[in-house]
């Protein structure tokens, strides 16, 4: 497997992978792909139930068997370019968010994947998808705060975020979104 393209963060998830299971990336992809199952839920419970993974470790087994992961493409401006097909009404919201985001801290990474772009410090605080044709989602990992407002629990739309803002008019690309970031990219750091 080549690791080149693939970021740091996930570089070392992978490396820990490897030492907690004894097996190298390429066999867990393998296995993966002889489970008989297509679906990437359906996948990582069956990583989590018959091998004991973390939801985490067996997202990214996943995305990996998948091809989804950002290492998948060479250039990460085409995971977004692809993303936005048939949804271009969608990317200047998108743009709008990254505009004020970037202004959080240097020490962000935006790393997008097949189907949406994720945010991470020492870990994913947010993630950006432009769901349907009308709304993008902005999932967010928040322990302790009770969504209220524009802001709803996520529940099984993203096991990996806490909250999740379903933004379907440009109206709701404000400052109270930008602070719902804000708090998350704080907590991730």
């Amino acid at each position: 497997m080549n690791t080149e393209t693939i970021d740091k963060a996930t570089q070392t998830q992978i490396a820990n992978i490897e030492k907690n299971t004894g097996k190298k990336m390429d066999e867990w992809i393998a296995i993966v792909n002889k489970s008989g199952l297509a679906k990437h839920g359906e996948l990582v419970n069956f990583l989590k139930e018959k091998h004991g993974f973390t939801h985490g470790n067996a997202n990214v087994v996943v995305h990996f068997a998948k091809q989804s992961h950002a290492g998948a493409v060479e250039n990460s401006d085409d995971l977004i370019t692809e993303q936005y097909k048939g949804k271009e009404n969608l990317k200047p919201w998108y743009d709008k968010i990254m505009a004020e985001v970037s202004k959080l801290g240097k020490d962000m990474e935006i790393a997008p994947k097949k189907a949406y772009v994720s945010l991470r410090r020492k870990k994913q605080f947010a993630l950006i998808q432009p769901s349907t044709k009308d709304r993008l989602d902005v999932g967010l990992n928040i322990k302790g705060v009770a969504p209220s407002g524009d802001v709803i629990a996520s529940g099984s739309w993203n096991a990996m975020c806490t909250h999740r803002i379903k933004i379907e008019d440009e109206k709701m690309i404000n400052k109270e979104l930008i602070n719902w970031i804000k708090q998350a990219y704080d907590q991730a750091g």
